[in-house]
C-alpha cells in the first residue's frame, strides 16, 4: 500500500539542551530517533548527553541514562562540576565484571525469538519500567567489544535502534571512536551523526569543534562550528554566514573627528563600512582609531573597542595623554573595552561575541585591534581570510562601522604584512615612517575608498598631547613612502615649526 506522504505533519521535535546547536538543527532533534554522538575521550560527549538529559527533565520528561563506561558517582560528579542534579534522571549502571565479560557474546533481537543476554535484559527491563522519552547509551565502543564481530556488532546497533524507537525514545549513543577513522558503518544506522573534535596547540587552551556529519530530513548547517565547555554545560557557536544577516539602514558620513582625515576618505565615515588602518609598530593607528570612536560616542553612539594586542590600562592611559579621555564613557557603558587574550578565544566565540555587541547592544561603531593577534586564533591564513570576509560582511549588512588595525613589519624600508586584507576592507588609512632632516616622521595616506572620492595625497601625520595632527600635502618630498624621501622643496614639517 502506497502512503500519501505530500500533507505530513511537521517534524516533531525535541531540544539538545544547547539553543545554538537547535539553530544549527533547524529547531533541534526529530523525536523518537536514534541518534550517533562520537568523538574520542573528552571531546565533551558526556556533558553534551547530560545536557540533553537535563532538558527534559525541564521539560517534564522522564530521563535515562544507560551507562557501560563510567559508574554512577562519576556522573553524578561531572553533573555537579556544571550545578545540575541527576535526582530526576534514572541511572542505569552496567558496569559490573559479568556485564563486561568479553566471553560473554551478547546479542540485542527480538525478544520473542532469542534469548537475551544478561547485559541486554537489563537495559530492556529498564526501559521498559521506566518508559523515558529521553535516553542517553554510554558508550558504543564497550558494545562493540561484547559483540566480538562487526556483524554481531552491527545487528545489535540495529535491533538497539528499532528497541528505542519502538519505545518512542528519542535516543543518543555515544561513540569513543576507538574503532578507527575507517568504522563508519553506524552512520548508515543513525538518523543522525555528530562529530565533536578537541584539537591541542603548542600553546593557549585547546579548541573545540562539532560538525553535524548527517541528519535525515533537516536542512542543518553544515561545516565546523566551535564549542566551548563552561561551569553550565556546553556552548555552541554557529558558524557565520553573513547572507542571512540583512537590516535596512542607512545615514550619511560622520566624521573622523578630525576635519583634513575626512578631507581625506572623501568626507567621513559611512555606515555600512570597514576601514583598515595598516603600518608599522607605532605610527598611529590604534590612536587613529581611537580619535574615531570618541567622535562616534560624543555623537551618542555605542562603540566597543576589541583589543588583541595591548593591555586595557594602558589603552586608556595612552588616549589620556593625547587629550582623549574615554573614562566617562566607559563609566555608562556607553563604551565596551575587551582586553582579549588570543591564545583562549575561537573565532567562532569572537563572532559571536560581535553578533551580541551589535544585536543585543546596539553598537554601531567597532574596533578590531589588531587582525595580527587575531590571526593567531586561527589554524591558518586562509581561514584567517575566510573568517574575515564573514565578519566584515556581517558587519557592513548591519550598519556598523569597523575599524580593522593591521601591524606591518619593518619602520621603514620594505614594510610587509602577514595577511592581505585590503581586499576585503572598503577603506584603506596608510601610516609610514619617514626621515628627513635627522628626524623621524610620520605620514598618513587614503590609497583606497569604495563609497566616496578621495585624497591622492600623502600627508604628515603627528600625535602630541593636543591629540592627533594631520599636516598639508608633502607636494616637496619624493619617494615618502619608501621611508627615505628626497626633499625639493620648502614645505615646513609639524614636527619641526609646530605647525597643523
Amino acid at each position: 500500500m502506497t502512503r500519501d506522504i505530500s500533507h505530513a505533519a511537521p517534524r516533531p521535535v525535541v531540544s539538545t539542551g544547547v539553543a545554538d546547536l537547535d539553530h544549527i538543527l533547524s529547531g533541534g532533534l526529530t523525536a523518537k530517533r536514534v541518534y550517533l554522538v562520537e568523538g574520542a575521550p573528552g571531546s565533551g560527549k558526556t556533558t553534551l548527553a547530560l545536557q540533553f538529559l537535563i532538558e527534559g527533565v525541564k521539560a517534564g520528561e522522564r530521563c535515562l541514562y544507560i551507562t557501560l563506561s563510567e559508574t554512577a558517582a562519576e556522573l553524578a560528579e561531572v553533573a555537579h562540576s556544571h550545578g545540575w542534579s541527576l535526582s530526576q534522571v534514572e541511572l542505569f549502571e552496567l558496569v559490573s565484571e559479568q556485564g563486561l565479560d568479553p566471553d560473554q557474546a551478547q546479542s540485542i533481537l527480538d525478544p520473542s525469538e532469542v534469548e537475551l543476554g544478561e547485559t541486554t535484559q537489563g537495559v530492556i527491563d529498564c526501559v521498559t519500567r521506566i518508559k523515558p522519552s529521553r535516553v542517553v547509551f554510554d558508550s558504543l565502543s564497550e558494545l562493540r567489544l561484547l559483540a566480538q564481530n562487526p556483524l554481531r556488532y552491527r545487528r545489535q546497533i540495529l535491533a538497539l535502534k528499532h528497541f528505542f524507537s519502538n519505545h518512542d525514545c528519542t535516543a543518543l549513543l555515544l561513540d569513543d571512536s576507538t574503532a578507527g577513522p575507517d568504522e563508519r558503518q553506524l552512520y548508515s544506522l543513525a538518523h543522525g551523526v555528530i562529530t565533536l573534535e578537541q584539537q591541542v596547540g603548542d600553546y593557549g587552551t585547546e579548541r573545540r569543534r562539532l560538525r553535524v556529519v548527517k541528519m535525515r530530513g533537516v536542512r542543518y548547517r553544515g561545516g565546523f562550528h566551535d564549542f566551548l565547555i563552561e561551569t553550565g554545560g556546553v556552548s555552541v557557536f554557529p558558524r557565520l554566514v553573513a547572507a542571512e544577516h540583512h537590516r535596512p539602514f542607512g545615514g550619511a558620513f560622520v566624521t573622523t573627528g578630525l576635519a583634513k582625515l575626512d578631507q581625506m576618505i572623501g568626507g567621513g565615515l559611512a555606515p555600512g563600512t570597514n576601514t583598515l588602518l595598516i603600518g608599522p609598530s607605532g605610527v598611529g593607528k590604534t590612536s587613529t582609531a581611537m580619535c574615531c570612536g570618541l567622535a562616534a560616542l560624543k555623537r551618542g553612539e555605542k562603540a566597543c573597542y576589541y583589543l588583541f594586542d595591548e593591555g586595557r590600562a594602558t589603552l586608556i592611559a595612552r588616549a589620556t595623554s593625547l587629550g582623549m579621555d574615554l573614562q566617562p564613557y566607559l563609566s555608562t557603558g556607553q563604551l565596551q573595552l575587551f582586553q582579549i587574550d588570543p591564545a583562549d578565544v575561537s573565532p567562532g566565540q569572537f563572532a559571536s561575541w560581535v553578533r551580541r555587541a551589535v544585536e543585543t547592544e546596539g553598537v554601531t561603531f567597532l574596533v578590531i585591534d589588531s587582525l595580527n593577534a587575531f590571526l593567531q586564533a586561527m589554524p591558518g591564513e586562509k581561514f584567517l581570510l575566510l573568517q574575515m570576509h564573514e565578519l566584515l560582511s556581517y558587519l557592513n549588512q548591519q550598519g556598523v562601522i569597523t575599524l580593522v588595525v593591521l601591524g606591518q613589519h619593518g619602520l621603514v624600508g620594505n614594510v610587509t604584512s602577514e595577511v592581505d586584507l585590503s581586499y576585503l576592507s572598503d577603506s584603506i588609512l596608510l601610516f609610514r615612517y619617514f626621515e628627513a632632516h635627522g628626524t623621524l616622521f610620520k605620514a598618513i595616506s587614503a590609497p583606497k575608498s569604495r563609497v566616496s572620492p578621495h585624497e591622492n595625497t600623502i600627508r604628515e601625520f603627528a600625535l602630541g598631547p593636543q591629540g592627533l595632527k594631520i599636516g598639508d600635502p608633502l607636494v616637496d618630498f619624493v619617494g615618502v613612502m619608501s621611508g627615505i624621501p628626497s626633499y625639493l622643496g620648502e614645505t615646513p614639517l609639524m614636527a619641526t615649526d609646530g605647525g597643523s
